[in-house]
C-alpha cells in the first residue's frame, strides 16, 4: 500500500465513523510512515483536476478570492520552484510572517514540497522577538509583506529575503514566483520524521520554547482535529485564528484540507461581531472554530437575528465557559463543542460530533491518543495531570523541544508526555479541565481552580472577561481575587462590585468565593491568552492591606451582602 492509499484509508475511516465515537476510538489505526510528504502524496493527488474551492478569502471591503485545489497545487509548485531558484534547499529554516492571505497557504504547501522547516510568526512581533526567532530558529530565509520589511533592517543575519507586494534593496519580489513552471519535481524523499514546523510557544510563564513538529506529527496527526471538528468534504470551514500560531495550522490548513473542505477566511481591520456574523450567514459557512475570546464578543450580539448554515461549531485555545455554550444553544440550537490540545500536539481531547456534551467537560480522548491522568508520583488517578501514554502510537506529538534536552527529559519522563494541565475524569471517560499546574492555589487549605470561578463570574451580565489569582491575606494567607473587564455598558463602581459579589454568594460555596474584585484590563500574550502569572506576581508583591483605586473587597459590603 503506497503512502497516499495508507493516509486515505485512515482518513476515510474517521469520516465514515464521524458520529460513532466508540467505534472510531476503538478501531482507528493511526497511519505510521517511513516516507511521507503530505503536500505531494496527499494534497497534490487529491487536487489533480479538482476544481472544488480549496481557499475562499473575503475582505472587509467586499473583495473576494476563490482558488480551487487544482489551482493551489499548481501555484504552490511555482512558489517552490521560485524558492529553489534562490538557493533554498531541503532542511533550510524559513521564517514566515504573513497574514491571512493567499501567500501563506502557497508558502506552506511549497515548504512541505521542498522539505523546508517553517517558523510561523505573527506580525505583532517586535524587532527583538524577530531577532530571537531568527537566531534561535536558525532561519536562512524570511518571507513577509512589504509593509513589514523595516522590522528586519536592524537584524544582522545573512538571509534570503522575500517580500509580498513590493521589493527594494536585497528583498526579492514574491510575485516573481509566477514566472516559474507549474510542475514540481522533489529532490529526494521526505522522511515522515523529518522536521517541518518550528513553533515558538506563546510564553505565558517563561521565555518561548521551540516546539518542533515533523511531516507526520502535524499533517497526519491532525486527523484527530478533523475528527473533533466534524469536518466533511465540501464543508466551508471558518477558523477565526491569527497566523503565526499553531491553531492556524490546526484548523486553517491541515484539518480542513485533510477532509477535502474549503478553508474560509474573513479579513477585517478590527473585529466586529455584527460583520463577522453577517459574513458567516451570507457565505453559508458550515463549520466554525473560534477561541473563547471571540465567542464572548459574538454572544454580545443577538445571535438569533442571524440565519446561519452552521452544522458544527467548536471552541479551542482556552476552556469554554458553560454560560457561553448555553447562550449559543438558546439562539441557534447548536452546541459549541469544546476541545483540548497544545502547540506540542494536535487535538488530544474533544467533544466529538453526535455525542453527549457534558457541561464544563472538554470531552474524551480522541482517536490516536491514549490520555492518562497522573498524580505527582506518576500514578493513574481520577484527578491529575493530563498525560499521553508513549507506549501507544502517538503520531500527533511533537518531535520535542529543539535544543533543550532538559525540557525534553522533564516533559517525556517515565514513558509519558506531561502536558502541565490538570483535569478530572468521570466514570464515562469525560475530562474536565481544572487549570494549569501553576494556576491552581490553596486558600485556607482548600484547592481553588481559577477556571471554575472565572466561569461563574462570566455568567454575570456585567462581566466580559475575568482572571482569578490568589491575593495575600493576613488570616487565610491568600484569598481568590478576580481581575475583571466589564462590558461596555457597565460601570466600574461599588454598585457593580456588590452585584458581582452577590452573584458569587449565590453560585459558589463559601470556601471558594471571590473575596476581592479589581476592575482592570487583563495582561495577555500576543496570541491572546491571559497572563495570570503576571497578575499573580503583582499580587504577591502587594501588602495584604494595600489596594488599588478600582479594587473592592467583600468585607466592605458585609451588611449589604447579608441582606437577601
Amino acid at each position: 500500500m503506497n503512502p497516499t492509499q495508507k493516509f486515505l484509508l485512515a482518513r476515510d475511516f474517521l469520516l465514515e465513523h464521524r458520529l460513532d465515537y466508540e467505534t472510531a476510538y476503538r478501531n482507528f489505526q493511526p497511519p505510521v510512515f517511513d516516507e511521507f510528504n503530505w503536500a505531494i502524496d496527499f494534497f497534490d493527488v487529491q487536487a489533480k483536476d479538482n476544481e472544488a474551492t480549496a481557499l475562499w478569502i473575503v475582505e472587509e471591503n467586499g473583495q473576494e478570492l476563490k482558488l480551487s485545489f487544482n489551482e493551489m497545487s499548481a501555484r504552490s509548485n511555482q512558489v517552490a520552484n521560485f524558492f529553489r531558484s534562490l538557493g533554498i534547499k531541503r532542511g533550510d529554516h524559513v521564517l514566515m510572517m504573513l497574514g491571512n492571505q493567499v501567500e501563506i497557504w502557497e508558502t506552506m504547501l511549497a515548504a512541505l514540497k521542498l522539505g523546508l522547516i517553517v517558523i510561523p510568526s505573527t506580525s505583532l512581533l517586535t524587532i527583538d522577538d524577530l531577532s530571537d526567532r531568527i537566531k534561535r530558529g536558525k532561519a536562512k530565509m524570511v518571507i513577509t509583506n512589504y509593509s513589514e520589511i523595516e522590522k528586519f533592517s536592524g537584524i544582522d543575519s545573512p538571509l534570503v529575503k522575500i517580500s509580498v507586494g513590493g521589493a527594494s534593496g536585497q528583498w526579492n519580489l514574491y510575485q516573481n514566483a509566477f514566472t516559474e513552471g507549474s510542475s514540481f519535481e522533489p529532490e529526494g524523499v521526505t522522511k515522515a520524521t523529518d522536521p517541518l514546523l518550528l513553533y515558538f510557544t506563546s510564553g505565558t510563564t517563561s521565555k518561548p520554547k521551540l516546539v518542533l513538529h515533523s511531516h507526520q506529527s502535524y499533517p497526519v496527526g491532525h486527523l484527530s482535529t478533523m475528527y473533533w471538528v466534524g469536518l466533511r468534504p465540501n464543508d466551508i470551514h471558518f477558523n477565526i485564528s491569527s497566523p503565526g500560531w499553531a491553531k492556524h495550522a490546526w484548523s486553517s490548513f491541515f484539518a480542513p484540507w485533510n477532509a477535502g473542505a474549503t478553508v474560509f477566511v474573513y479579513n477585517y481591520e478590527r473585529f466586529n461581531a455584527k460583520k463577522v456574523l453577517e459574513t458567516i450567514s451570507r457565505c453559508r459557512v458550515t463549520t466554525l472554530c473560534a477561541p473563547p475570546t471571540v465567542w464572548r464578543m459574538l454572544i454580545q450580539e443577538n445571535l438569533s437575528d442571524y440565519r446561519v448554515n452552521l452544522r458544527e461549531i467548536v471552541g479551542a485555545g482556552e476552556p469554554l465557559n458553560p454560560e457561553i455554550i448555553e447562550q449559543v444553544r438558546r439562539s441557534w440550537n447548536i452546541t459549541i463543542r469544546d476541545g483540548y490540545g497544545q502547540t506540542e500536539t494536535t487535538a488530544q481531547i474533544g467533544n466529538s460530533p453526535g455525542q453527549t456534551v457534558k457541561e464544563g467537560s472538554m470531552g474524551r480522548a480522541l482517536p490516536g491518543y491514549k490520555v492518562m491522568l497522573l498524580d505527582v508520583d506518576g500514578n493513574p488517578t481520577r484527578e491529575g495531570e493530563v498525560s499521553l501514554d508513549l507506549s501507544e502510537s502517538c503520531i500527533g506529538l511533537m518531535l520535542g523541544y529543539k535544543d533543550d534536552a532538559e525540557k525534553n527529559t522533564e516533559a517525556m519522563r517515565d514513558g509519558f508526555y506531561h502536558t502541565g494541565d490538570i483535569a478530572v475524569r468521570d466514570d464515562e471517560g469525560y475530562l474536565t479541565f481544572i487549570g494549569r499546574n501553576d494556576d491552581i492555589f490553596k486558600s485556607s487549605d482548600y484547592r481553588i481552580s481559577p477556571f471554575e470561578l472565572e466561569s461563574i463570574l462570566l455568567e454575570h451580565e456585567a462581566v466580559a472577561e475575568a482572571a482569578v489569582v490568589p491575593s495575600p491575606d493576613s488570616v487565610k494567607l491568600c484569598v481568590p481575587k478576580a481581575f475583571i473587564v466589564l462590558r461596555a455598558e457597565s460601570s466600574d463602581d461599588s454598585e457593580t462590585a456588590v452585584s458581582i459579589f452577590r452573584h458569587c454568594h449565590e453560585r459558589l460555596a463559601p470556601y471558594k468565593r471571590v473575596r476581592r474584585i479589581e476592575f482592570s484590563e487583563l495582561p495577555k500574550t500576543i496570541s491572546g491568552k491571559i497572563r495570570r502569572v503576571e497578575l499573580r506576581k503583582a499580587e504577591e508583591m502587594r501588602d495584604s492591606e494595600s489596594r488599588s483605586e478600582l479594587e473592592f473587597r467583600e468585607e466592605d459590603f458585609s451588611e449589604l451582602l447579608a441582606k437577601r
